[in-house]
């Protein structure tokens, strides 16, 4: 008898990243980006994983929210990377509204059967002391109110060095990209055994 796997247990299998433009691979080929060197990760550990990269520059916690039902129906995760707030924040968008946005993400995706690990970002202090501290904060509050785990700054490490930040400023440059990975992956590789 030959034993054929539904799609839907292929597919719990797949990691979704739902991001910005630090995702997207913004201002290099898509290959180099830290989504790409997930998917060589997962190859040379043997997990029988693919993270889909369904990031988008200029995307906002808001914008993410909107196209998550057509990514979910799409791709079927088992895991989703939520990397999404730092358009938000350069936009000045009420902590309040980020946060909310945030907790509708991870609620829909656990509606539709997936785990979320949500990835942080810092923002420069252009609009002042308290709402920088207020915008951090919006991150530890969903992750604490939805029992995610989380990478407090996806940037760690690479933020503030120019050797490794585009000409913008804002954007990382290819070669900070395993940084990046390397962020991420402490708290990903658990959820993968899981």
């Amino acid at each position: 008898m030959l034993l054929v796997l539904a799609p839907a247990a292929a597919a719990d299998r797949t990691i979704v990243v739902l991001g910005d433009s630090l995702s997207a691979a913004y201002g290099m080929d898509r290959d180099q980006g830290w989504v790409a060197l997930l998917n060589e990760r997962l190859r040379a550990n043997d997990l029988p994983w693919e993270a889909v990269n369904a990031s988008t520059s200029g995307d906002t916690t808001r914008t993410g929210l909107s196209r998550l039902d057509s990514a979910l129906e799409q791709h079927a995760p088992g895991i989703v990377i939520v990397a999404l707030g730092g358009n938000d924040g350069l936009r000045g968008i009420s902590p309040g509204e980020i946060e909310r946005n945030l907790g509708r993400i991870v609620a829909t995706v656990r509606e539709h059967g997936a785990r979320v690990l949500l990835a942080g970002v810092r923002i420069p202090p252009n609009y002042g002391r308290a709402y920088t501290e207020r915008f951090t904060e919006t991150f530890t509050n969903v992750a604490t109110e939805y029992d995610v785990p989380l990478v407090p700054r996806i940037l760690a490490g690479v933020a503030g060095r120019s050797e490794l930040m585009q000409d913008d400023g804002i954007h990382p440059r290819a070669e900070a990209q395993p940084r990046i990975l390397d962020n991420i992956w402490p708290k990903l590789r658990p959820m993968l055994r899981e």
